[in-house]
């Protein structure tokens, strides 16, 4: 297969800029919010209640991002967001009250949900032009940024740096790497669908790039070309599932790894914590190897695989529930969980009859509102069964994904990445 050109290269590394700093930006905050809960004196009720802002900015202003795209362009879009997402968080750390708060992490929310959505359209636009799998790597740099972002709050914090300050230097740095990105981003904007049909006004390149599309999916039956509305809802409903699984995996980590290994199995605070550690550290490794397995073997498949491994891995942890045994049992559920929602969202931007953006949204946009159901729900099995019996959503979420997996790609052959690479013998 012919090497991409050096600007679709240069493309691929701006994208995983983009994903860096989305990661990174919220992250810088997060170890800083019970200073913050402190200084503004919030009870846990209200303190609570201004945190669920944050998610439901994402799901007010989510569905939004498809049409933004078509008018802006993916890569413009993804860098004012990320812009927009700084000042929003910056804003938060001069709040002087509970509502105030609120207000600017609903506005960080919503405009970090529209980055999402770009970023990921972009880069399945870059992923195009290479003609294989690189997905993954981008979420894979979103880990990345999210440990760097950490890593820089818990600095100010054992620096004494001031908030305002911490979040001002964090929320630049970060908003000028993505304008450097956007310069090395592909020109234009989005093509409207996989089979063509681009915006008045795109580059002539990107005339190429959606004819190319068509063959990101295989080749398709005469039928699929032209899918009717309710065949492509119900493609929609099975890839947001897939998705859904996904995040109820990263939601069980987040929210419930460590009060299960300290609580329920009595396992020492340092060790309790490795859950989380172990989850999101494979599902790192996964995405890391997960653009070649997709490569080699297919979407399909490697969902598949990851289905049962989830499945697998965490029913036998919650059936004979040890320490060691359930950290593995995380390991496994966060390795499995790798590429299932770039997976969607790859499928989603790529089906027939819907213009790009567009099932990238919805799958993006229903993915939060089961990320934000989550914590209820198992929280309300914990309350009535045990946490044990909560976390059964996790190989549940398995299961589903290796009975829905068949939506999503085969392996198909290498192909180019479009005439002009061939032509330049690269």
């Amino acid at each position: 297969m012919p090497s991409p050109l050096p600007e679709v290269r240069r493309a691929r590394g701006a994208v995983a800029a983009m994903f860096l700093t989305n990661g990174a930006l919220l992250a810088n905050l997060l170890p800083r919010y019970p200073e913050i809960k402190g200084e503004l004196g919030l009870a846990n009720s209200t303190y609570g209640l201004v945190l669920a802002a944050f998610p439901a900015g994402a799901i007010l202003a989510g569905l939004g991002a498809g049409a933004l795209i078509r008018r802006f362009g993916s890569a413009p879009l993804a860098v004012a967001g990320t812009i927009l997402t700084a000042l929003g968080l910056f804003a938060a750390s001069w709040a002087p009250v509970a509502g105030v708060l609120a207000l600017a992490l609903l506005v960080a929310g919503a405009c970090d949900a529209i980055t999402d959505v770009a970023q990921n359209a972009h880069g399945l636009r870059v992923q195009r032009r290479y003609g294989r799998s690189i997905i993954n790597s981008f979420h894979a740099v979103w880990s990345i940024g999210a440990v760097l972002g950490g890593s820089m709050a818990a600095l100010a914090i054992a620096l004494d740096v001031p908030l305002r300050v911490h979040l001002s230097v964090s929320g630049a740095l970060f908003a000028v790497i993505s304008l450097v990105a956007l310069r090395f981003a592909l020109p234009g904007k989005d093509p409207e669908s996989p089979t063509g049909g681009a915006d008045e006004g795109t580059a002539a390149v990107d005339t190429t790039e959606a004819a190319a599309a068509a063959g990101t999916t295989g080749a398709p039956p005469p039928a699929a070309l032209r899918p009717t509305r309710g065949r492509t809802a119900l493609l929609l409903g099975a890839l947001v599932v897939i998705a859904i699984g996904g995040t109820l995996v990263e939601d069980a980590g987040n929210s419930w790894a460590t009060l299960y290994l300290a609580r329920d199995l009595g396992a020492p605070a340092a060790i309790a914590a490795t859950g989380y550690i172990a989850l999101v550290g494979a599902q790192f490794v996964g995405r890391l190897a997960g653009d070649s397995l997709v490569d080699r073997f297919g979407q399909r498949a490697v969902a598949r695989a990851g289905g049962l491994v989830i499945a697998v891995g965490m029913a036998t942890a919650l059936a004979f529930p040890t320490v060691p045994g359930t950290i593995v049992g995380f390991a496994l559920a966060g390795l499995g969980s790798a590429t299932l929602v770039p997976a969607a969202m790859q499928e989603a931007d790529d089906l027939p009859g819907l213009r790009h953006g567009t099932g990238l949204t919805v799958v993006s946009w229903l993915m939060r509102l089961g990320f934000l159901a989550s914590p209820p729900l198992v929280g309300l099995v914990a309350d009535t069964a045990g946490l044990r019996y909560g976390l059964l959503v996790v190989p549940i979420a398995g299961a589903l994904v290796i009975a829905l997996a068949g939506v999503l790609s085969g392996r198909r052959a290498p192909r180019a990445t479009g005439p002009e690479n061939a032509s330049a013998g690269l």
